[in-house]
């Protein structure tokens, strides 16, 4: 299930730097983190799904790729942003 429009405005409200801020690293990276998450309550379920779990693998690679930038350009920003979505690192 993807992630609903209502889940995104809050997102974008707790992580955007203003109103609307949904290109910022740390809104994508919180938007691919509940879209993670529903993935692998699907996954938990339905354990033959290949091609939900190659898109969950391209999330998770876009994702740390996104932690990676974030990191490089803003370390205070990257660890508050891990702490606050709970990702292991």
């Amino acid at each position: 299930m993807a992630v609903t429009k209502d889940d995104k405005q809050k997102l974008v409200k707790k992580f955007g730097a203003w109103d609307g801020d949904t290109g910022s690293a740390e809104v994508q990276i919180a938007i691919l983190t509940s879209e993670i998450e529903n993935l692998k309550l699907h996954l938990a379920t339905h354990k033959k799904d290949n091609h939900s779990r190659r898109g969950i693998m391209l999330m998770v690679a876009k994702r740390r790729k996104m932690l990676a930038y974030l990191k490089r350009k803003d370390p205070a920003k990257y660890e508050k942003t891990i702490a606050a979505l709970d990702i292991r690192k």
